[in-house]
């Protein structure tokens, strides 16, 4: 028997915008339906402000979700809704999904550069600049896949050694990985405008999801002044984007008790 439930979702992620609006959805309805339905359990305890639930609970979520993505998308890599579950950082590769385990919490600007794009034509567009000229693109991929590889090496490597070293070799690696989303053809204008902007900063951006418009990240060194932030968030902002602090590496799906919410939150919900 299932209760009857009324459900209010609020959110700040922008849709359409390769941010994985649908999977943030998908991950929490999943979570909260099957709670409702006794299928796993409430882990808040009295006094608690926020908990988690068991490795196989969250399994649980996780494939509920999969197929909240699947009637979505039709035909999702799965990548979405895991880390949405997990949280952290994520290695994928040839279908096959990895949480990466000790990884730190990296300061980002988020942008939205408000253009829109369709994930479909990109790709059908990569495959056939693939398809047209193997000899050279072929070595770009390789050499994305030795940038991630590197990159999941700084990143494992940096909460047992948290030194500033680490920061200017991610820089090298958002700036060489945008040079080659390029040459694969789904950079834009937008995106080259975004690099610009946060370069005249100091700040080392790239794009983010399927490219050719959308959104860009750029990473905040920990040393990088609150007025450095703020001026290159309003230079980006004067080009017609959308932009916010956040972090990447955090928690997966969470259960809050209503104490811990914030109060702008809480109000927004009161509206629905």
């Amino acid at each position: 028997d299932v209760p009857s439930v009324d459900i209010l979702v609020w959110s700040e992620l922008p849709t359409g915008a390769g941010l994985g609006s649908s999977a943030a959805y998908a991950v929490c309805l999943a979570a909260a339906l099957l709670m409702v339905c006794g299928a796993i359990s409430c882990p808040l305890q009295e006094g608690e402000s926020t908990a988690r639930w068991t490795e196989e609970e969250l399994a649980l979520i996780n494939s509920w979700a999969f197929r909240g993505e699947q009637v979505i998308h039709g035909n999702p890599s799965g990548v979405d809704n895991a880390v949405g579950t997990w949280g952290g950082a994520l290695r994928y590769q040839a279908g096959k999904i990895t949480p990466l385990k000790r990884v730190p919490t990296l300061r980002i600007l988020l942008t939205n550069t408000k253009v829109p794009r369709s994930t479909k034509v990109l790709v059908a567009g990569v495959k056939e600049k693939i398809l047209k000229f193997p000899a050279i693109m072929n070595p770009v991929l390789d050499s994305i896949d030795a940038i991630s590889q590197e990159c999941q090496s700084v990143l494992e490597a940096m909460p047992a050694n948290p030194s500033p070293e680490h920061y200017p070799v991610l820089e090298e690696f958002f700036d060489i990985n945008q040079h080659h989303l390029n040459v694969l053809g789904v950079g834009h204008p937008s995106l080259d405008r975004l690099c610009q902007v946060t370069a005249s900063h100091s700040l080392h951006s790239k794009l983010t999801g399927a490219g050719g418009g959308g959104c860009g990240i750029t990473l905040l060194p920990p040393d990088t002044s609150p007025p450095a932030v703020e001026a290159a968030k309003q230079d980006l902002c004067a080009c017609g984007f959308e932009c916010w602090e956040t972090k990447i590496g955090a928690l997966g799906v969470t259960l809050h008790s209503c104490s811990s919410l914030s109060a702008r939150v809480l109000h927004a919900l009161a509206q629905s």
